[in-house]
């Protein structure tokens, strides 16, 4: 089943790829493994899926502890409390969720302690909702400013979580907004940001054609779960 399932979600990237005029290695499928059993990821890694990401520092930990032998690039994807960072640094390779200064402070302490240059995705807030974490839009080009003088952080692109809407179309503008966004700070800046973390299991077609490089999929893959 889990072989049957990755399949079905990679021909969809590949012909949202094919719409966009993108190569099908552009896109990084990450399985939002949420709630999802230690033995369901070892299934879908043994299919071919090696990038994971959590949401919650706990259940982290668990699944990393269960499945250290694997070889698994994790991703932390969802909102960080600063106070959970020291628990999660060394273990994983992006965290997708940046969103403030406090954290962005705890972040590089942290990681010069442990002489390591953390990866990260800027949170954005592009749907302006009170109850979701990420930096307003106006307040982005001063926050890239103050990360790029961290010495050991490492800014690599946005993430977005667009409000809920019924049609993948509705959220169009939403990530049309992320990608111009990024491409506004790469001009303004002179760097480069090769990634946009956007799209989930009902919008990520949608995302790949607006540019998504990253896609963070869970109920498609393991049935019921995000």
């Amino acid at each position: 089943m889990a072989c049957e399932s990755l399949s079905y979600v990679e021909e969809r990237i590949i012909k949202a790829c094919e719409r966009a005029g993108r190569k099908r290695e552009e896109v990084l499928l990450l399985g939002a493994s949420k709630g999802v059993p230690l033995e369901r990821i070892k299934e879908f890694y043994k299919c071919g899926l090696s990038t994971f990401g959590e949401n919650r520092v706990q259940e982290f930990l668990k699944k990393w502890e269960g499945l250290k032998d694997l070889s698994i690039d994790w991703h932390f994807i969802g909102r960080l409390q600063s106070n959970k960072v020291k628990y999660i640094i060394d273990k994983v390779s992006l965290i997708h969720s940046l969103d403030r200064e406090s954290l962005l402070e705890e972040l590089e302490k942290r990681a010069k302690a442990m002489n390591k240059v953390q990866e990260v995705l800027v949170e954005v807030n592009v749907g302006g909702e009170e109850t979701k974490g990420g930096i307003e839009p106006e307040n982005l080009r001063a926050f890239l400013e103050k990360i790029m003088q961290a010495e050991n952080i490492k800014v690599l692109g946005l993430m977005c979580i667009p409000p809920y809407r019924e049609g993948p179309e509705e959220v169009r503008p939403y990530f049309s907004l992320l990608r111009r966004l990024k491409k506004d700070l790469e001009k303004e800046f002179g760097v480069k940001l090769p990634h946009l973390s956007m799209g989930m299991s009902h919008d990520f077609e949608v995302a790949i054609e607006e540019g998504a490089t990253i896609i963070r999929v869970g109920t498609l893959l393991f049935g019921g779960r995000s």
